[in-house]
């Protein structure tokens, strides 16, 4: 790590991050309460998961040091009617509407198709597209009345169709349903982008180059390869970076490492104080694609 400067160029927004007791979303808080934003953080662990590490409190106690407004709003993202509280509840914590919403939290549950039960496919699909539909048509009428805002859903490369005939054997396409709420998701941000475009209104996907092993990841399954893995701070950089893009950047579904070349941005620290020197984005080796 090198020193590189603190900035503060959220100070006097409001976020809202779901999925945010641990990984890629208590990360994506982290770093944006470290830049000034007052954030909600939403998740179903309020206080503890009875196998993973991690919860809002947790998350929470880390982002306190920076100073700002955090919520912690304890919902199951599966249920509509705790989907329909969450932004009025961020909104009376935080003081106001929200700037910026960051849907994260998502339901991946891997096995063949060929015995995919139905309660699972429904259970994915509720959590990994209604609820980000749910909370994008919520948030958006105080964005459209501000005449700007941020939204930013986090996808995945399993949304895309894989290659074959033929097929790479010993790895079934178990990712599947997964894979296709992703692309829904992909799909209902373009959409949106398109419908609300040119009222300031920003929406966009981004999904990592490579595995980023959160404690999720790594216990959906186990270790994989060094060189498909890129780490946490790379995907909150890309992340955080269209949280504050401006109105022409809207409607993409980009990759983390592709968007910070193209940026030209160095991968910061998730207080914001240090560059990442070791990252592929500064210079490391880049993780192939998974």
């Amino acid at each position: 790590m090198t020193d590189g400067p603190t900035t503060r160029r959220f100070a006097g927004r409001r976020a809202i991050v779901t999925g945010a007791s641990r990984g890629i979303g208590a990360a994506v808080a982290v770093r944006l309460a470290a830049e000034g934003a007052d954030v909600a953080i939403v998740a179903r662990s309020l206080d503890h998961h009875p196998t993973l590490p991690g919860s809002l409190r947790v998350t929470a106690g880390r982002m306190a040091p920076f100073g700002g407004r955090v919520v912690t709003v304890g919902a199951d993202l599966s249920d509509s009617d705790d989907c329909r509280r969450i932004v009025p509840a961020a909104m009376d914590g935080l003081g106001g509407p929200a700037d910026i919403l960051v849907n994260n939290a998502a339901a991946a549950i891997y096995q063949p198709l060929s015995d995919y039960p139905r309660r699972r496919r429904q259970l994915t699909f509720a959590i990994n597209v209604e609820a980000p539909l749910d909370l994008m048509q919520a948030v958006l009428p105080s964005m459209l009345a501000a005449g700007e805002g941020w939204i930013v859903n986090l996808s995945s490369a399993t949304a895309r169709p894989r290659p074959g005939p033929p097929f790479e054997k010993g790895a079934p396409p178990t990712m599947a349903v997964y894979g296709a709420s992703k692309a829904a998701l992909n799909r209902l941000t373009n959409a949106l982008a398109d419908e609300v475009w040119g009222q300031g209104i920003r929406v966009n996907t981004v999904e990592p180059r490579a595995a980023v092993m959160t404690e999720g990841a790594t216990a959906l399954v186990g270790q994989v390869p060094k060189e498909q893995i890129e780490s946490l701070e790379t995907m909150v950089e890309a992340a955080v970076a269209l949280c504050d893009c401006p109105a022409e950047r809207t409607g993409q579904v980009v990759v983390s490492l592709d968007l910070l070349a193209e940026l030209d941005r160095p991968v910061l620290s998730l207080d914001a104080r240090t560059v990442m020197t070791g990252s592929p984005a500064s210079g490391g080796p880049v993780p192939k694609s998974v």
